[in-house]
């Protein structure tokens, strides 16, 4: 099974509720994702890197581990993200 690796930035809206960036882009390793979340860390609200097992065409998404977090990051997306 391959492995989905993603990296999420998020920002706070006028309301001042966390909202993600993007829909979380993927990182070709687990190294590349955490170096990508460290550079956007001085820049964001919140960081949040993960990987889980993953095979889309069949549907089938292994549990997520959380391999860098920084700054605030949604508790729904932790839940998602694995931590």
């Amino acid at each position: 099974m391959a492995k989905l690796i993603v990296v999420m930035g998020f920002q706070r809206d006028e309301e001042g509720e966390l909202q993600p960036i993007n829909q979380g882009q993927e990182a070709p390793s687990e190294s590349a994702a955490i170096l990508r979340a460290k550079l956007m860390a001085p820049t964001h609200a919140g960081v949040l890197a993960w990987v889980r097992d993953a095979d889309p065409d069949l549907g089938i998404y292994g549990d997520a581990t959380v391999l860098y977090r920084a700054g605030e990051v949604p508790e729904m997306i932790l839940e998602y993200g694995g931590e």
